[in-house]
């Protein structure tokens, strides 16, 4: 027995010395073991459970990022209605989020923005569809929070408006003629002298997200700017139903490019098929371009030619959708400005050509654009950490009206025009931002944007 012992001590012995054998018998070990797949074979079967009634966490902005097989497998099911849809914003009327509510799946919108939808805006202002709007990087952190266990938090966004006051339409009375819901007055409180007001973390019961790539353990990486609500949204989901473009070995992704660790992701698909529009494909314009362009396009151009003069070496600046992003064509060679773009860009650059375009690579304003070499992308809770921990010099916005006191009106002709809030409301919030407002002087009609009261009861307090 004796002998037996030595013997098994001098092989064990021989194999620690040759480290050979042990890498082999690691590579035998970990190639043999059994993973708990979370792989399924359709968008069909990964939305198996959902059910009238459920919350819905929606990832993408635009239509940059959306999780299309699985919004279209919804569609298919005309038995899944009153949905609560948590998303920034609800695609195109024809286009992935936008299709559910064309078949009037959806019975309430938890959205930041309306933008262009013209059938999410029909239906909100016609009494026929519950929209609960919320500035985008409240939108963002209430997600983050609710995923990470925090119940609510304080904020400055929103202070001073009817954000913090209540009274915003959630729904109107049919043909809109009345306010049926209104939103709740926030509970505020001081922090420092200043006041804050509370806002409560979101979870769904199931959250919907589109990545590039996955493993069959649910871990995920994004591809630039498609981070973005994906990010968040993973992690507050009860199940986090993941597609991917593509399904790679266990193994294959480094631990340290890893976003999303599987462990908050339930079920994973690779999508059937992608068509990834763009929701605004936007080309770099030339010289010759630029004369070409119509009296009113000139003028905005010579607008905001003004305005990126207030760049300075070093900055780092968000750009608002519309007139603001057209500054970074004129910034100044011989300084450095680093944009910020709040969907989860820093160091973007100007709009691509051709060969550059990248359905991935999107701004604020759903428009192509190109990251510069030093730039980096992110998701949406980490871009609005920036804005709202003060990292930027400044931001330049578009608006609707501005008072004498700065008082900036930019989201919504109430019964009328509804575009909402986007990341305005926090850019503004930020204490130490410079707020630069890029507009023309006159409305359509001839009236002006330049008030010494804003007429709208809708307005970001910014002084």
């Amino acid at each position: 027995m004796l002998a037996i012992k030595r013997h098994a001590m001098a092989s064990a012995s021989r194999i620690l010395l040759r480290p050979h054998i042990l890498a082999a018998l690691a590579t035998a070990a970990s190639s043999s073991r059994a993973y708990h797949s979370k792989l399924l074979k359709s968008s069909d079967e990964a939305i198996k459970g959902i059910k009238s009634g459920d919350r819905l966490l929606i990832g993408g902005f635009g239509l940059c990022g959306i999780p299309e097989n699985l919004l279209k497998a919804i569609a298919r099911r005309k038995d899944i209605q009153q949905l609560t849809a948590v998303s920034n914003n609800a695609g195109t009327a024809d286009y992935g989020l936008g299709t559910l509510l064309q078949s009037r799946q959806i019975k309430r919108m938890m959205s930041s923005y309306v933008g262009e939808n013209k059938e999410f805006a029909r239906q909100y202002l016609g009494g026929e569809l519950e929209v609960e709007l919320v500035p985008q990087g409240t939108l963002a952190e209430r997600v983050r929070c609710g995923g990470a266990g925090i119940p609510g938090f304080y904020t400055l966004t929103g202070v001073g408006t009817q954000v913090e006051t209540g009274g915003i339409p959630i729904k109107y009375a049919k043909g809109g003629s009345a306010i049926e819901i209104p939103s709740e007055p926030r509970e505020s409180k001081i922090f420092n002298g200043r006041k804050y007001i509370m806002e409560e973390g979101i979870t769904g019961d199931f959250a919907l997200v589109k990545a590039w790539k996955g493993d069959e353990l649910g871990n995920l990486v994004f591809k630039k700017a498609a981070n973005n609500f994906n990010g968040p949204m993973a992690t507050a989901g009860k199940i986090t139903i993941a597609e991917v473009e593509e399904i790679v070995p266990v193994g294959e992704l480094k631990p340290d490019e890893i976003h999303i660790q599987g462990i908050h992701v339930h079920r994973i698909l690779k999508g059937e098929e992608y068509e990834k529009r763009i929701e605004r494909l936007t080309l770099r314009r030339t010289d010759t371009d630029e004369q070409q362009l119509s009296p009113g396009m000139k003028q905005r151009i010579h607008i905001i030619k003004r305005a990126a003069r207030e760049f300075k070496n070093g900055m780092y600046v968000n750009l608002g959708i519309g007139m603001p992003v057209l500054a970074s064509n004129y910034i100044d060679p011989g300084i450095t400005v680093h944009l910020q773009s709040e969907n989860g860009i820093l160091g973007m650059g100007p709009f691509p050509t051709p060969d550059e375009v990248d359905a991935d690579l999107v701004n604020a304003g759903k428009e192509s654009v190109t990251v510069l070499p030093g730039g980096s992308c992110f998701s949406s809770d980490v871009s609005f950490g920036m804005i709202r921990g003060n990292r930027l010099d400044m931001t330049i916005l578009g608006g609707m009206q501005v008072s004498q006191n700065g008082d900036l009106s930019n989201w919504v002709v109430p019964g009328k025009v509804i575009k909402g809030m986007g990341g305005a409301m926090d850019l503004v919030a930020a204490p130490n931002s410079r707020v630069v407002v890029t507009m023309t002087h006159n409305a359509k009609d001839g009236s002006p944007k330049i008030l010494k009261e804003n007429t709208s009861s809708h307005w970001h307090k910014v002084c």
